[in-house]
């Protein structure tokens, strides 16, 4: 089993904490079959893949794939890049990210290489075509609206005290508010693919067309309306 990257730098009254669906996509990327589709898709002799995850919250499954590089995709010549709308986010991940390959190169491991993590929206950021792997962990809580993505040089009105609860309480919002049907950043995601990259199973296969998509990662349970699920999406 692979070692989780440590966290216990990061302030979660401002940041999404890694539960239940974090630490199942953790597990599922280092499932023989994933791990096998990855070193099939990108062997030794193809160009070195670019791995963004959109939503970085703690950077613990940036981190994870930073920092597992060789094994995950059997080669070290991985560069990562995350974004998020969070600031505190940004920076939260990229020291996650330095702690866990720095511990990887002590141990004699060869990590990956991390970018950075871009203050951004969704894959907006990222030129064309550049992504190899995107990986998205949604916020999917079903809310009456989304919160709104602001800047981070927006002032919040009323005392110091105040404004910092409110907007630290947005910025968590913005990490599980997925509006109708917790769908709403999903499907905004869904429509950037077929740029970014080289019920929604049936959205990819037969919305956006010449895309497969396949569940590789379950909880096996039910809690509530809520059931964790991991999907890979790929074209063949």
């Amino acid at each position: 089993m692979l070692p989780t990257p440590s966290t216990s730098h990061v302030n979660y009254d401002r940041i999404y904490e890694p539960a239940e669906d974090s630490y199942l996509l953790l597990d599922t990327l280092a499932l023989s079959t994933e791990t096998k589709f990855l070193q099939d898709r990108f062997a030794p002799a193809t160009a070195s893949p670019l791995v963004l995850e959109v939503g970085t919250g703690s950077g613990v499954l940036l981190a994870f794939v930073t920092a597992h590089a060789e094994i995950l995709f059997g080669r070290a010549d991985i560069t990562t890049i995350g974004t998020d709308v969070n600031p505190f986010a940004c920076g939260a991940t990229a020291e996650t990210v330095r702690v866990a390959v720095t511990e990887q190169a002590k141990a004699g491991k060869n990590p990956g290489h991390f970018c950075d993590c871009i203050n951004g929206d969704l894959s907006t950021a990222l030129r064309h075509g550049s992504v190899d792997v995107l990986i998205f962990n949604p916020p999917y809580v079903p809310t009456e609206t989304l919160p709104e993505a602001r800047s981070n040089q927006e002032p919040l009105d009323g005392p110091a005290s105040q404004a910092a609860f409110e907007r630290d309480s947005h910025l968590l919002a913005l990490s599980y508010a997925g509006g109708a049907d917790g769908m709403e950043t999903t499907n905004r995601l869904l429509d950037q693919l077929p740029d970014v990259l080289k019920d929604v199973l049936k959205r990819i296969c037969e919305g956006l067309g010449g895309w497969n998509a396949e569940v590789v990662g379950t909880s096996g349970q039910k809690a509530g309306w809520e059931r964790l699920c991991i999907l890979r999406i790929w074209r063949p």
